[in-house]
């Protein structure tokens, strides 16, 4: 380490960017929506493993792009706390309530807001629903909407991929585990989509989500059912009103976004592969290879929201200060040349990636969202013979916000 690769320690200790941003690199806007992977790659050969950036309003924080480096800070939550009540820029005003990062980064009296004791708790809660939810059967939830999704279009010859199926199918599934209606799931795909995107709606949308659900847990308060939000609520942990919600909030929104990303990359890779294609048909390729193929490569969530140093420490060769926000470059780190210097080799039977996180907050609901995508894809192959990309693969486009990069669409023919 030399003094070219620290920050430079005359930097006010508010902000160790410099409040104006500088020259700064923006993980928003027009260059972030297009070529994300461009951005993190410069980064990276600028600054190293954590790179200093600003999020939507100009708010500074430090990307960890390195794999090791995202290890140690998801690992070790003693160092990188959860609890943005700790985060510097919030404390002293410079975020304001109006901000899109607010829905993605303020603390809320949820499990990933939270660590230690409280976590533990919280988390047990939602792990124990969750496991219910996927006892009583995901998979015939998937098969029972992903046909109801398929018999729209199965009679033209022809779809997109994308807005027909793989934006709708993971949250009609998780209708069914939360108990909410099928028509509410269809509103609040778009709502859960613009929490995500950033920009002005998305405190607007984040307000209209909690509005359903808070709904939602009065009327299962009302009438208890076999589902996850009756057991938040009768669970022992014995979480409060805005507990329960806020953990509503968390699965719907974690859930659905990454799994409707993750199930268009995976149609993605099947569709523009001849040989992956006729392997699943065939079966001689099982799709969770495919899937795991996809975690590496285009993971659904790119950068994960978000960590806050909780003393003065050095990270990837900066000084971090007490306070500083850090987010999770897990596709940068997935890409990183020290792990991977020939990303073309194939990464079959690896389940290193951090495609779902690490340490105590790993997401609990992976197993449900591989359902969701292995039986959505395997459905699909079967009811619609003949499937086939219906342009160049090349044309296929993507964009970008902050923290995912999501394919625009996939447009498909099959014989009727």
């Amino acid at each position: 380490m030399n003094d070219q690769t620290l920050s430079d320690p005359g930097t006010p200790r508010g902000c160790p960017f410099g409040h104006g941003g500088g020259d700064l690199t923006r993980l928003y806007g027009p260059e972030a929506a297009t070529d994300p992977a461009g951005i993190y790659e410069r980064l990276r050969k600028e600054h190293g493993p954590v790179a200093p950036v600003l999020l939507e309003g100009d708010i500074p924080a430090w990307l960890v792009l390195g794999y090791r480096d995202n290890r140690r800070v998801l690992d070790t939550p003693w160092q990188f706390s959860r609890d943005a009540r700790i985060w510097r820029d919030w404390r002293e005003g410079r975020v304001a309530e109006t901000s899109p990062l607010v829905p993605m980064l303020a603390w809320r009296p949820d499990c990933v807001s939270q660590d230690g004791e409280p976590h533990r708790r919280l988390r047990g809660a939602v792990t124990d629903g969750l496991q219910a939810a996927a006892a009583r059967g995901i998979r015939r939830h998937v098969t029972h909407f992903a046909g109801k999704q398929i018999d729209a279009f199965a009679d033209t010859g022809r779809a997109d991929l994308v807005p027909d199926y793989a934006e709708y199918l993971p949250m009609l599934v998780l209708t069914r585990i939360l108990g909410l209606a099928e028509g509410e799931g269809r509103r609040l795909v778009e709502s859960c989509a613009q929490v995500l995107k950033g920009g002005e709606e998305a405190v607007a949308h984040n307000e209209r989500i909690m509005e359903i659900l808070g709904e939602l847990a009065e009327r299962k308060r009302a009438e208890p059912g076999s589902d996850f939000t009756t057991a938040l609520l009768e669970h022992p942990a014995e979480l409060d009103a805005d507990e329960v919600i806020s953990h509503l909030r968390l699965v719907l929104i974690a859930a659905h976004t990454t799994t409707s990303n993750l199930l268009a990359r995976v149609l993605q890779l099947v569709l523009t592969d001849v040989d992956r294609l006729s392997g699943l048909i065939s079966g001689q390729l099982n799709i969770s290879a495919v899937v795991e193929e996809v975690m590496w490569n285009t993971p659904p969530l790119a950068v994960m929201p978000g960590r806050f140093a909780a003393a003065d420490l050095e990270l990837g060769g900066h000084r971090i200060a007490e306070g500083d926000l850090l987010v999770l470059g897990l596709a940068a780190g997935n890409l990183d040349p020290e792990i991977r210097p020939d990303a073309g080799v194939s990464v079959q039977g690896n389940q290193a990636h951090l495609a779902f996180s690490s340490g105590p907050h790993e997401c609990p609901g992976q197993n449900i969202g591989q359902a969701i995508i292995e039986t959505g894809v395997d459905v699909l192959l079967h009811r619609l013979p003949g499937l086939r990309l219906a342009v160049p693969a090349e044309e296929l486009t993507a964009t970008a916000s902050t923290w995912e990069s999501r394919l625009d669409s996939l447009p498909v023919e099959f014989a009727v």
